[in-house]
């Protein structure tokens, strides 16, 4: 499986996010936000603490880091997005900025929380080393980033595409950088490695699994609108191509069915937590 190079995948990233935010916010955004306050806790968030939310989308993290008492600045490479964090939680400092350029000083924050955000970056560490800058000493870092492997709510749409036969669009990435070396078991510790290697103290990588419950008609809708490697493979496809990958989708996910229309998929990720040293 080719991997592309970290310029070339970031360029991909911020313009595959293009018309999606509002999609992203609506669909894809909800499975996300399970995230949320377990991220914050990882962070060590409360009343007081001075935080940064990297790649915040529609702003949710943000939201809750203010709900409890946080001071927060929010950023993301999608304008879009920052424009609809901006409406929907009016008063949040919230800005453009790439994760790997982030126009604060050195030690301005003492939480950085990012969810689901390190998946989307073509070189990881350099976020990281970037992240470490803008913590203060003894300052926490907690991260989410999917499970690939195990994520059968995404994984699905993936599976599809190859049985069918279609030919995957030669302009999408079929991966991202992030640990994408690391296969099945080894993710948490390469996940582990990564966050030590980059010099944070004290990580920790935990598994957190729970299930979707969703239409599963919604869930195509939510995913080909509102993400952009999986969206732009689909939705690039010929008509005739979109009807067999959706015939091979919607037979996989109804073996999740619960009932009433709905299917409960199981969605896997990894918290990251660590610290910069003092």
């Amino acid at each position: 499986m080719a991997i592309w190079d970290a310029e070339s995948f970031d360029r991909f990233e911020r313009t595959g996010w293009s018309g999606r935010a509002d999609a992203y916010r609506a669909g894809f955004g909800r499975v996300t936000s399970h995230l949320v306050e377990p991220l914050l806790d990882a962070a060590g968030v409360g009343p007081g603490s001075r935080v940064l939310d990297a790649g915040c989308g529609p702003g949710p993290v943000a939201a809750a880091a203010l709900r409890r008492g946080a001071k927060v600045t929010a950023v993301d490479a999608s304008p879009e997005m920052v424009a609809l964090a901006g409406r929907s939680h009016p008063g949040l400092d919230v800005r453009i900025a790439l994760l790997d350029e982030l126009p604060f000083a050195d030690g301005e924050f003492n939480a950085v929380v990012g969810n689901f955000v390190i998946n989307h970056l073509g070189d990881p560490a350099a976020g990281l080393a970037e992240i470490r800058r803008v913590l203060a000493p003894g300052g926490r870092l907690a991260l989410t980033a999917w499970e690939k492997e195990a994520m059968r709510a995404t994984a699905l749409f993936g599976e599809a595409v190859a049985e069918s036969g279609v030919p995957r669009p030669a302009d999408v990435p079929a991966a991202g950088p992030f640990l994408a070396d690391a296969e099945g078991q080894d993710r948490p510790a390469a996940f582990y490695r990564l966050l030590s290697g980059t010099g944070f103290a004290a990580a920790d990588v935990e598994s957190v699994r729970w299930l979707h419950r969703v239409d599963p008609a919604q869930w195509w809708t939510d995913v080909v609108t509102g993400t952009p490697l999986t969206g732009a493979v689909i939705s690039r496809l010929a008509p005739e191509e979109q009807r067999a990958v959706r015939r091979i989708y919607d037979r996989k996910v109804a073996a999740h069915a619960v009932g009433d229309g709905f299917v409960a998929l199981p969605a896997v990720a990894l918290l990251g937590s660590a610290t910069r040293p003092a």
